[in-house]
């Protein structure tokens, strides 16, 4: 996916973050975090790259991702974008 798809993606999860499908959130955490270390159980695990308890947890429910983890996702982000501002 381009950037700019990556982007539009992650507007419409922060905007609405109780209706997210669970492939899309598999797309922003594949782009954000890379490949996940465990998939193609009911869980996709992901690691980051702080340390402390580095890895975002998902699953899927009904073919829509949980809140509480779309919430954990998207904190991720904003903590590696405060990172990589600060290394700027």
């Amino acid at each position: 996916m381009t950037m700019a798809k990556i982007e539009k993606l992650l507007a419409q999860i922060r905007k609405n973050p109780n209706d997210v499908n669970f492939t899309d959130l598999v797309k922003i955490c594949n782009h954000y975090f890379g490949e996940p270390r465990q998939e193609g159980t009911s869980h996709c695990v992901y690691k980051t790259p702080w340390a402390g308890n580095p890895r975002v947890n998902i699953q899927e429910k009904n073919g829509k991702a949980k809140f509480y983890q779309v919430k954990q996702v998207l904190e991720a982000i904003d903590k590696i974008k405060e990172i990589e501002d600060e290394e700027l």
